[in-house]
């Protein structure tokens, strides 16, 4: 594919401001609940991350922050959005489980348009565990478990979204999420670190995306995967500088952004961002 192929297409996101955002508990190998958050740095961080998106010509809404959960700024985790419907999310750990209803209110309300929602019955965390290629294979649904997200939610999502689902298992805890192994850098290809899956996992990754691009570990330690793209410009960590330069020999264009105090939660760009797919 030549470089003049890389199109952007605009896009629709859901952010969450880190109002309340702390490291008060462990739920994940990143967080350090020693050393304290620096609110005024988190947020500047958020408005950069904001911006670069709208700068890009992208739509950003706004869910509100609720105190008590300060992890809502991980907005991409409360559901997962495929052609107008929704598949809701129910968390592992009861630290974030309330994050769920303020996302459910959201599309009932704010979102606009026609959203058809369903709770879930089993555990899964939205887009963290799931990413959606429109034009690979007629339409793929990657979802990853092992973690967080109960294999049973990739069956249930399938049936609510209509659409295949294709089972990855995570063997890496510090890569406890499908969004910081793996991610779609275009409606039809992914980049991802292959030691984050396992091996029967790798050998239908590389069956599906033979030119997927492939991070190794030091790219995805960086939270390089944790990027979103519009198919043409991809927004990632600016400690992913390797992993960018990956990216452009691919025909991509970086665009990187500093979000160092939101890594301390176990996140970055991605985890930031939920896409809205009416």
């Amino acid at each position: 594919m030549s470089y003049t192929e890389r199109l952007p297409r605009t896009r629709t996101y859901l952010m969450c401001p880190p109002a309340h955002f702390t490291v008060e508990y462990a739920i994940n190998p990143w967080m350090d609940t020693t050393v304290p958050v620096d609110p005024a740095l988190a947020l500047k961080q958020w408005i950069l991350l904001r911006d670069a998106l709208t700068d890009l010509g992208h739509t950003v809404h706004v869910l509100e922050p609720v105190p008590g959960l300060p992890d809502m700024v991980y907005a991409a985790n409360g559901a997962f959005s495929v052609d107008g419907r929704v598949y809701g999310a129910r968390f592992k750990y009861p630290q974030r489980a309330a994050e769920a209803a303020a996302h459910r209110a959201f599309y009932a309300g704010e979102a606009g348009g026609p959203w058809t929602f369903a709770d879930p019955v089993h555990v899964n965390e939205g887009e963290g565990d799931f990413a959606y290629l429109p034009a690979a294979h007629g339409g793929l649904i990657l979802a990853g478990h092992g973690f967080r997200t109960d294999p049973a939610a990739h069956a249930e999502a399938q049936e609510v979204l209509g659409r295949p689902v294709i089972s990855l298992k995570l063997v890496d805890p510090a890569f406890y999420h499908l969004d910081v192994a793996l991610a779609a850098l275009d409606d039809e290809n992914i980049v991802y670190y292959p030691a984050a899956f396992s091996e029967s996992s790798q050998r239908v990754l590389a069956q599906l995306f033979p030119d997927a691009v492939i991070a190794d570990r030091a790219d995805a330690e960086s939270f390089g995967l944790n990027l979103v793209s519009d198919g043409r410009h991809i927004v990632l960590n600016s400690e992913a500088t390797a992993l960018g330069e990956k990216l452009s020999a691919a025909g991509y264009t970086p665009v990187h952004v500093e979000l160092g105090e939101l890594k301390r939660g176990g996140g970055s760009v991605k985890c930031a961002v939920a896409e809205l797919r009416p």
